[in-house]
């Protein structure tokens, strides 16, 4: 228990800076774009460059984490997050941040499955649920909770620049005690040689993983988009000042960590599709509220806190226990590589590319309405689940048994 504590805790922190690198430029998007002269559709691309370096990154470093272990992989990707975060402050134009944020795309996406994988193996079976939830709820309640609060305080003191470089300490301090306490060997490590290709094909021989590659296309369209536009949907469709788009900005991060907490402990209880479902349309419901709602402060932030609430849930389900609970332990972290490759490349990369020329050519005020249909599709694709809940595949494997004896 005590090797559990502290495993899930160092998972956690770690998964917190991965965040904190993705979604801290976020809340600075205003700001930067109007220093570096930069429009939607640029703001579209760097978002989506980073999400197609970590699509890569994902695929295969998850896959060579079954190989050689979850450590090393960790490590070596908080090394590079501390060494690099700094860079993104150098930049000087387009180009720049785009080459910054493939580089630290590739780093952050190499952490990603590894870490669900350690998160999965230090946890019984029976708390496979809450555990990944406490990991998975950091990337944003730290990327967008208290980042956009911390950023909106900072840059009163010191220019965007600088406000990269807070991090790096941090990193180096995180790469030391994941080395420290995290076991230098893994139960799934693979035996003998197998090729990439082939535990790619062995994944993908799954239903299930079929399935959830497509669904993580619409959970990260709708949190790689809203946390991308937001602000300037806020700040300039609704007219707000910087200071309460941060503080509603914050909502996407305080109300993602609640439901990744919450909604994957209680599929622990009830199983993992009937929380899908439920999950699909309370965020896609919020999204229709939100696109209705004038300039209200308290009604954006809760509306938006229940956006995330459902959709990070949907993401935490995806790529953790639906994911380990459905391929051999020897193939947990490339068939959640494999998942969230496809969801960054086409959600988090190509669609928020899209969503940048929505709205350049159609304005801000109708971003939203891509998420919305990510999400409609995401609910028929989660119909086609097969349940993995343990608990509930050996109760349904039993009733089987008794009804071919009887």
């Amino acid at each position: 228990m005590k090797q559990e504590v502290k495993s899930v805790s160092i998972l956690a922190l770690g998964f917190g800076l991965v965040g904190i690198d993705r979604y801290l430029i976020s809340t600075m998007y205003p700001v930067i774009a109007k220093d570096l002269h930069l429009g939607y559709g640029d703001i579209g691309t760097i978002t989506g460059a980073l999400a197609i370096a970590w699509s890569i990154a994902a695929l295969v470093m998850g896959n060579l984490s079954d190989h050689i272990g979850r450590r090393r992989v960790l490590v070596g990707a908080l090394l590079v997050f501390a060494l690099l975060i700094g860079a993104s402050g150098l930049a000087t134009g387009l180009l720049g941040l785009v080459v910054v944020r493939l580089v630290m795309g590739f780093a952050d996406g190499a952490f990603t499955p590894a870490s669900i994988s350690a998160t999965i193996e230090a946890s019984p079976a029976k708390r496979h649920g809450r555990n990944i939830g406490i990991q998975q709820m950091t990337l944003t309640l730290f990327g967008l909770g208290f980042a956009p609060l911390a950023v909106a305080g900072l840059l009163h003191f010191i220019n965007w620049r600088l406000v990269f470089s807070v991090f790096a300490i941090p990193g180096l301090i995180l790469a030391w005690l994941t080395w420290r306490i995290l076991p230098a060997g893994s139960a799934s490590v693979a035996q003998g040689r197998r090729s990439s290709f082939a535990d790619w094909k062995a994944v993908l021989g799954f239903h299930n993983i079929r399935v959830l590659t497509v669904s993580m296309l619409c959970w990260l369209t709708c949190l790689v988009t809203t946390s991308a536009f937001i602000p300037g949907f806020l700040m300039e469709h609704l007219h707000l000042g910087f200071g309460p788009m941060g503080t509603i900005m914050s909502s996407i991060g305080l109300g993602a960590a609640a439901g990744t907490l919450t909604l994957p402990w209680l599929s622990d209880k009830i199983g993992r599709k009937p929380v899908m479902l439920l999950s699909t349309v309370g965020a896609c419901c919020m999204l229709l509220v939100l696109n209705n709602l004038g300039p209200s402060i308290p009604l954006l932030f809760a509306v938006l806190f229940m956006v995330h609430f459902f959709n990070n849930a949907l993401i935490t389900l995806t790529v953790g226990p639906l994911c380990s609970e459905t391929v051999p332990v020897a193939l947990m972290a490339t068939a959640s590589g494999v998942v969230i490759a496809v969801g960054e490349m086409f959600g988090g990369g190509f669609a928020t590319m899209i969503a940048g020329q929505v709205a350049e050519r159609f304005g801000i005020a109708q971003i939203l309405w891509l998420p919305m249909a990510a999400l409609v599709a995401g609910f028929f694709l989660c119909l086609r689940l097969r349940e993995t809940l343990p608990a509930i595949v050996e109760a349904n494997a039993v009733a089987a048994e008794a009804v071919k004896v009887g």
